[in-house]
């Protein structure tokens, strides 16, 4: 497989568009004998994928939050290096877990390769190629450097491009959430958000509060900048 990320490699760095990079990992997918690839930046409060998976699976994966009980991704979080995987015998999992196997697998997504990379500010980017077999055999050991080069040079691409998502779940904040925090951008107090608003001070925090929370943030400087990068206010 090293001869295969250094493909991976070259590809991320000669692709001009987006277009001909997801032309080109579909074919080198197909190459290495297997059906499909999902490419996922995964952040506190947005998760997208660039992926050739049917629609419909993309979709429900993450409408249905899957990243939550996804093994592969808490795999990749807990590792943080290439690996392979495949669905457990169904009587080891539990009935959430069994759901989600037999939904992917209704797909043809029964096992795979995962490799995980470290983005910007804690984020984390991965790479699975996978396959309609139950299981894998590899001839070798996955060479973990070039593993994470290629992964890592895919992702700068991917942020270079700005690649359209074919799927993508975002924080959808409430409109007076957004309209106080759009105000604290502005440097209002709460007490001038209240006063301008004819709003309770009360109300004000309450507001302030719950868009913190949506937004994962640990303060309100913090949601404020993230509102403001996602373009929610």
């Amino acid at each position: 497989m090293r001869t295969w990320f250094q493909r991976l490699t070259d590809v991320s760095s000669l692709a001009q568009t987006e277009q001909t990079l997801k032309e080109a990992l579909a074919e080198l997918v197909q190459d290495l004998g297997f059906d499909c690839y999902a490419y996922l930046n995964v952040q506190p409060v947005r998760i997208f994928a660039v992926s050739n998976y049917a629609p419909e699976w993309q979709a429900r994966y993450l409408t249905e939050n899957y990243t939550k009980i996804d093994p592969v991704i808490s795999m990749a979080k807990e590792q943080m290096k290439a690996f392979a995987w495949a669905a457990g015998p169904p009587r080891s999992l539990s009935k959430s877990l069994r759901r989600f196997y037999s939904e992917a697998g209704d797909f043809r997504i029964r096992s795979g390769i995962s490799i995980p990379v470290r983005a910007a500010f804690g984020h984390m980017s991965m790479l699975t190629l996978a396959s309609h077999k139950p299981s894998l055999c590899l001839d070798t050991d996955i060479d973990q450097i070039a593993a994470v080069t290629a992964v890592a040079q895919l992702h700068a691409k991917m942020e270079q491009q700005d690649a359209e998502p074919t799927a993508s779940v975002e924080i959808d904040l409430k409109a007076k959430q957004a309209l106080c925090l759009k105000w604290s951008a502005e440097g209002k107090t709460m007490k001038d958000i209240a006063s301008i608003e004819g709003m309770s001070f009360a109300t004000v925090n309450f507001h302030l509060n719950n868009a913190r929370k949506a937004l994962d943030a640990g303060s309100l400087a913090q949601a404020t900048a993230l509102a403001t990068k996602l373009k929610l206010i």
